[in-house]
């Protein structure tokens, strides 16, 4: 098992480039109320968007529920998503796809309680960091 934490950002000194690839974090909170199979189908559903080809190298991962401690730090969100893009297009078409439209509208948007999302451009001196800039699978 892996752990991700979600807390790194592009230093303010740095400039990135446009050709850097692009990290999207989307924290979810659902309503209390919400079914669990409504939550269950929407992480489903998600992990099934890594096949969009505007997803770089099929990277996309979502997680839940946090395993933050202490949980009040997580501030109540249950999920997260982190996908990679190789640009800001690829990232816009991400967003506009048909397929990410009907996931958020079918599975989240009706029984959301809240949703923050964050994108980054990763600096190409850590791209290796993430199995990008020609480092293979089997040497991350």
């Amino acid at each position: 098992m892996t752990i991700v934490h979600i807390g790194r950002s592009t230093p303010a000194l740095s400039l990135p480039t446009l050709t850097s690839p692009l990290q999207n974090t989307v924290l979810f909170k659902f309503q209390p109320e919400t079914p669990a199979i409504i939550r269950e189908k929407f992480i489903t559903e998600l992990k099934a968007l890594k096949s969009l080809p505007c997803v770089k190298s099929q990277r996309l991962v979502v997680g839940g529920p946090s395993i933050t401690d202490p949980a009040s730090k997580s501030k109540g969100f249950q999920y997260a998503l982190v996908s990679y893009h190789e640009d800001r297009v690829a990232l816009d078409a991400y967003q506009a796809s048909s397929e990410h439209e009907k996931v958020t509208h079918a599975y989240f948007i009706p029984y959301r309680e809240d949703l923050v999302r964050f994108d980054f451009e990763v600096e190409e001196g850590d791209e290796h960091l993430l199995g990008f800039a020609g480092v293979s699978g089997s040497d991350i």
